[in-house]
């Protein structure tokens, strides 16, 4: 019997492996979800809003960049709306590892409607 906790993980690992293989289709995003990340134009405190602004804007030139990733583990929180992932993406160019905690709410139909990147951007912006 799968356990809400088990969907979370299940949520985590999936969009790890997703994003390492750039298949955005198979990630369960709300057509609302919002994002916050660093490397956004505006940074974290300028999050981008809707499943296709998010496909057309944030994932565009990820399929290109991230060469990988391997994920390392997922925490779900006290009440079982949210789920982090804590995984190594790798960045062909600049040659780069990323480390990376991703902070997900998903609704009670196992959508992603928010979703926050918290990792140093430095080794893509000042490689070297």
């Amino acid at each position: 019997m799968s356990t809400r906790q088990d969907e979370l993980h299940a949520i985590a690992k999936a969009y790890v492996q997703a994003l390492g293989e750039g298949d955005f289709e198979v990630i369960p995003y709300h057509d609302q979800v919002s994002l916050r990340a660093p490397i956004l134009p505006g940074g974290s405190e300028a999050p981008i809003t809707g499943r296709d602004t998010l496909k057309s804007t944030w994932w565009a030139p990820l399929p290109q960049l991230v060469s990988g990733t391997t994920f390392i583990d997922s925490y779900v929180n006290e009440d079982e709306s949210a789920v982090t992932a804590e995984f190594l993406c790798h960045i062909s160019e600049p040659s780069c590892d990323l480390r990376i905690i991703d902070r997900f709410k998903v609704n009670d139909q196992g959508e992603i409607n928010d979703q926050e990147n918290f990792f140093d951007p430095r080794a893509l912006t000042n490689p070297g």
